[in-house]
């Protein structure tokens, strides 16, 4: 992937004010009625409690209506946004784009590929925007223009899409302004404004987002859990607490349980029972682990959790899910990393679920929107220059022969480092078929022939594209309409030893998601672990943090 550096050319400009004393940001029109609909300027965000680090003078923002020709309801939605924001920063912070802008982005490619929305096609920002998200180290400066420009475009394009795509009422515009989060806040104090917040005509956005407004009815019960003072530490090793045994511990562990929603009744008893057996098997599938009642050391340490940092996981996953995509009226593939799940859509109802393998740490799978168009039988794997040269590389240097153990071939050269594949066949990394939706990322999905992984609770192990635990599910699912295509030639071409392109007749929008809270159809609530460290680096930004 390309790197780009950014040199700081100037210090950033925390306060408009400095440069631009008397000049009045907050309206755009001396119209009393139409000044209403415009927020005051927040000037009690400053650089020390800001959301992000990034802020720029308001005049640039006059300059970029005027000359875009901005009409005068999304300038006046623009000066309400930054107004709020007191100039900082939506869609980018020092280290590059925020999470907020790649939801946002996510959710405008799909609408630009599969709406009616001609007002959001813009060859030039697509252009930027697809550029960008390729990149894995961008520094950005807060005076420069290029990105200064794009930010505004986004922020043009997110007012345009709520105005056009968002039932009408159902998204406010001071709602509209905290999408992207503003300032440090108590987590707590969040989440009753969002609970108890009231609107005369009785419309809410949860109302026309399902997964958000499941994740708000949770956000109660965990609130007034940690009003209550929280739930109580397991301080014992897990050995300890299984069937047979009679400890104040497990005592503690009922209440934890019973807190939580697992476990039922009121039993404060110290005996492990087949009631508490039930309630941890709960805990463990609501939490990634394979249900069996049976406790482990890991497992007791994500019980240990404190229902504060809970409540900021689900305050951080309804930030996530405001950017989820309208349920579509056909197919859909959506991929949730930290759950280590693909889920299979049509319309709201569910066709399958398949257990995944995604990227390990250092390999991250990133979140992206894109078209699953090509089926490709019995592939080569074309390896990546960073793999040849970290692993290749060492093992032929150990190993003469690893080449030809590895059924690998060496194809050209190029920047001095050899190009090499890996022919079709059983040792073929990829297995017998991969999945291809064109992205920046070089991420797709394949078979597999490490099955083993797939029985383990926790699957980040890839190289970041994502391997499937049934791909021939999913060739006779993507082949389904093409008579071409009935099981048995898909099974003779993925065992062919050939190569063979299949371009999918209709192509299937693929999603993929990075939730570590979210409510199934069940209505039961799950946590993920943050595998890529995403929810650490928003609790920094987003919450006030106790000393």
């Amino acid at each position: 992937m390309k790197k780009i550096l950014l040199p700081s050319l100037v210090c950033l400009l925390l306060f408009a004010c400095h440069s631009n004393q008397g000049q009045s940001n907050e309206s755009n029109t001396d119209n009393p009625e139409k000044d209403k609909k415009i927020s005051k300027r927040d000037k009690s965000i400053t650089a020390a409690n800001s959301y992000n680090d990034l802020f720029f003078d308001s005049s640039a923002l006059v300059s970029f209506i005027a000359g875009n020709k901005v009409s005068d309801s999304v300038a006046r939605r623009m000066t309400s946004f930054y107004n709020a924001r007191n100039y900082q920063y939506a869609w980018f912070s020092s280290n590059g784009m925020t999470e907020q802008a790649r939801g946002f982005w996510n959710m405008h490619n799909y609408q630009t590929t599969y709406g009616h929305d001609s007002t959001l096609k813009d060859k030039a920002l697509q252009k930027t925007m697809d550029d960008l998200v390729a990149e894995d180290s961008l520094t950005v400066n807060a005076s420069n223009k290029t990105f200064l420009n794009t930010e505004f475009k986004l922020t043009q394009h997110f007012i345009l899409y709520a105005l056009n795509n968002i039932e009408e009422g159902y998204l406010k515009r001071k709602e509209m302004e905290r999408f992207v989060p503003r300032k440090k806040e108590d987590a707590l104090s969040l989440a009753d404004s969002l609970i108890n917040k009231k609107h005369k005509d009785n419309k809410y956005y949860e109302d026309v987002n399902d997964a958000y407004k499941a994740l708000k009815e949770q956000l109660k019960t965990y609130a007034a859990i940690v009003k209550n003072g929280g739930w109580p530490v397991i301080n014992v090793p897990a050995k300890q607490l299984k069937k047979g045994t009679n400890s104040p511990g497990i005592a503690l562990l009922k209440k934890r349980l019973q807190l939580s929603g697992d476990l039922a009744g009121a039993d404060t008893s110290q005996l492990f029972t087949e009631e508490l057996s039930a309630a941890i098997g709960n805990f463990q599938l609501r939490h990634g682990y394979t249900a069996n009642g049976v406790l482990t050391d890991d497992q007791l340490k994500d019980m240990n959790v404190p229902a504060k940092e809970r409540l900021q996981q689900l305050l951080i996953n309804m930030g996530r899910m405001q950017w989820m995509i309208d349920e579509p009226k056909g197919q859909m593939i959506v991929v949730n990393i930290p759950e280590f799940i693909l889920h299979v859509k049509d319309g709201k109802e569910k066709v399958f679920d398949m257990p995944v393998v995604v990227g390990k740490e250092g390999h991250n799978t990133m979140m992206f929107t894109g078209n699953l168009s090509q089926v490709v039988f019995s592939p080569y794997w074309n390896v990546p220059p960073s793999i040849v040269k970290k692993e290749i590389l060492p093992a032929m240097n150990r190993n003469p022969n690893y080449l030809e153990q590895q059924h690998m071939e060496i194809t050209g050269n190029e920047g001095g480092l050899p190009s090499i594949r890996q022919l079709p066949g059983e040792k073929n990394s990829l297995g017998r078929v991969k999945f291809l939706f064109p992205n920046s990322f070089n991420i797709y999905f394949h078979d597999t022939p490490a099955k083993s992984l797939f029985s383990k609770d926790k699957r980040a192990y890839s190289h970041g594209c994502i391997r499937l635990s049934d791909p021939v599910k999913m060739a006779n699912y993507v082949l389904k309409d093409d008579s071409k295509w009935p099981p048995d030639a898909i099974e003779s071409a993925m065992n062919s030893g050939n190569e063979q392109f299949v371009k999918v007749k209709n192509p299937i929008p693929v999603l993929i998601t990075y939730y570590t809270a979210w409510v199934d159809e069940n209505n039961q609530l799950h946590f993920a672990e943050d595998i890529y460290g995403h929810d650490k680096s928003i609790t920094g930004k987003m919450f006030i943090q106790a000393l």
